[in-house]
């Protein structure tokens, strides 16, 4: 069990929310320049599991 203060875990929570954000637009911005955060949350999601899979040396 680890016991964090209330400001560790708003800085821990927006370094991630902030790496998801930056993920959604490097992969999820349309040509028009919106961005469609579902597309690129699963473009980037698929990115993250294949690149596990190339460095395990299972592809």
């Amino acid at each position: 069990h680890l016991g964090w203060a209330a400001e560790e875990v708003d800085a821990k929570l927006h370094f991630i929310m902030k790496s998801i954000h930056e993920a959604c637009v490097k992969y999820g911005t349309q040509p028009d320049g919106t961005i469609d955060y579902v597309k690129g949350a699963n473009i980037a999601g698929f990115m993250k599991v294949a690149q596990a899979m190339l460095e395990q040396g299972i592809i």
